[in-house]
């Protein structure tokens, strides 16, 4: 679909007034949409000057929302921001101004419902199911340690 350099600002704009998007996202789009290197330099400044863009203020609400709606760690949250094209510094920033307490009210009721649904044989192999989940959501393993309150001998942890 080809799109006129004022139909796709229109459309960009028109898209950043309801919703939070990062830079990657609109110029995709507008290469989509068939624009050149210039127009889409020119959108993109004038979309940035006017503050419908933010990459710093679309990772704060990105992370924040990955965090307590899809239940993400940091490691989660980080890679999906990575291939939102978000700067690392960025990403560093975001990630270190979120609070510690805002992962573990996240990650204690997930383990606990997650430790209801599984079965098995013994202990060790909860916990290596329990800790196996909590990566794959993005949890580092000093907050699943945390979270599984000790009952794993350090030794089990391979450090």
């Amino acid at each position: 679909m080809e799109l006129t350099e004022r139909e796709a600002l229109l459309r960009l704009t028109s898209l950043c007034s309801q919703a939070e998007h990062c830079s990657y996202e609109m110029e995709e789009k507008m290469r989509r949409w068939g624009l050149g290197p210039e127009e889409q330099a020119g959108i993109m400044k004038y979309l940035i000057d006017n503050k419908f863009i933010d990459d710093r203020r679309f990772a704060r609400v990105f992370a924040i929302d990955k965090i307590r709606y899809n239940k993400w760690g940091s490691r989660k949250v980080d890679q999906a921001m990575w291939a939102k094209h978000i700067d690392e510094e960025i990403r560093r920033e975001t990630l270190a101004g979120i609070d510690e307490k805002e992962y573990m009210d996240v990650l204690r009721p997930l383990i606990k419902n997650k430790r209801k649904s599984i079965k098995t044989e013994n202990e060790y192999e909860m916990n290596t199911k329990l800790i196996r989940f909590a990566l794959g959501r993005g949890f580092t393993m000093p907050q699943i340690k945390e979270c599984l309150h000790g009952d794993i001998p350090e030794e089990d942890f391979g450090e």
